[in-house]
């Protein structure tokens, strides 16, 4: 049965610059160590760690909202894609994204689970430290 993941993580930058970052293919190659294809444009395709995420840019409110469509190689040809809903909010100190990862499959969750920790949350929150 598919599976919901649901995150915050605060970061020392803006909602802005958070937003900007994810979807700036230079930037966010920088914060996770790989290539990524990604745009702000909606039908755009998303590809991230040499190919092993694969998706469509759904929706992009800018600097607010991005809705993207998702899938691992791990899941089988009969699964759904999941939908990933990244939501950008000021807060004291900097900014916060708000993570919805809606319809992973069970036979992965865990493993998707701890990659938004392991290959997004800790390596950009090192990354913002840094610059």
């Amino acid at each position: 049965m598919p599976r919901t993941i649901q995150l915050a993580a605060s970061l020392p930058a803006s909602p802005d610059r958070l937003f900007d970052m994810y979807l700036d293919p230079g930037e966010h190659a920088a914060f996770t160590g790989s290539p990524v294809t990604i745009s702000a444009e909606a039908g755009a395709p998303f590809r991230a760690f040499n190919g092993v995420l694969t998706g469509t840019i759904l929706q992009v409110i800018p600097r607010r909202l991005i809705v993207q469509s998702w899938r691992s190689p791990h899941w089988g040809p009969s699964d759904l894609d999941s939908t990933l809903i990244l939501t950008f909010v000021p807060e004291k100190g900097g900014g916060r994204i708000e993570l919805v990862h809606v319809n992973v499959v069970d036979e992965d969750f865990a493993g998707v689970s701890q990659g938004w920790e392991k290959f997004y949350r800790s390596p950009w929150r090192a990354y913002l430290t840094r610059s």
